[in-house]
This record gives C-alpha cells, structure tokens and sequence, in this order.
C-alpha cells in the first residue's frame, strides 16, 4: 500500500535518483557519472557532487561548476580542470599532465596548475597561460616555448 506525499512539487527530487547521471559541460563532454550529492548542512542547499570517472577516479565539484541537472544528465557550467588530465600545447602536442591544481581559498578560482612533464620534473602554469579546458587543458604556447618558459 503506498501513501501519497503532500507536498511535492514537480520540480522537487530525490537526490538519490541523481546517482548514475552522466556529467556533461557544454560542449558534450563526458566527465564521468553522479556517484554522491553533497548538501551543505546548514542552507540545505547542493553544495556539490562526487563524480566518478573510472577504477578509483573520484574526484569533488563544487556548485560554482553545476548549471542544472536534466532527466539524465547533470550539466556544468564550465569544465572543470582534473588531476592526471592532459596538458597540450597550443598545437595539440602533449607536454605532460596535470599533477594539482592550485586554487585561491577565497574564491575557490584557479589560480595555477602544476604540471608534472617527466618522471620527477614538474612545472607551474598560471591561469593566464591556459587557452582551454575541455578534455584536455591547453595551453597558449606552443611546446617549444612552454618548455624554454
């Protein structure tokens, strides 16, 4: 016997129906799937979600990266930058991958990514020297360029 509940809007949800939902951005790229909803404690409020990407890659977005979610999507506002990403130059050549991404503690804004382009050799890039985030973060030199920066 089910009861009904008084109350509810269309427009209201289960955050449980969320899990599984792919993540896209604008542009159509998958990032992964729904696997947690976090709700800020004292707004009640969706403060942001797990996604998960793969064989132990979870990774944390803040709501400042979600637009809205659909039926059978979650959709972003902007793309996020991840750890272990590829960094390409402007001509599309690899030049390593994303190690951490610095972010101001205030503004929760990035403000520099480390990139690691060797074994043991890492780099830092500033904001200002990215061109793109999508599936890959590009940057605006090019590789010969980057690498005498």
């Amino acid at each position: 016997m089910s009861a009904k509940l008084e109350g509810l809007t269309p427009k209201m949800t289960a955050a449980d129906q969320f899990a599984g939902r792919r993540v896209v951005d604008r542009e159509g790229i998958s990032y992964g799937k729904v696997k947690h909803i976090h709700i800020d404690q004292d707004t009640l409020r969706v403060a942001g979600v797990t996604v998960h990407q793969g064989f132990r890659r979870d990774y944390f977005l803040g709501d400042d990266y979600i637009d809205r979610f659909t039926s059978e999507t979650l959709l972003l506002s902007t793309a996020p930058v991840r750890v272990n990403v590829d960094v390409v130059d402007i001509d599309g050549h690899k030049v390593g991958s994303v190690k951490k991404v610095h972010k101001n503690p205030q503004t929760k804004e990035i403000e520099s990514i480390e990139v690691k382009d060797g074994l043991i050799h890492t780099s830092i890039v500033s904001k200002t020297e990215i061109w793109g985030i999508g599936e890959k973060v590009i940057l605006r030199s090019t590789k010969d360029e980057y690498k005498s920066g």
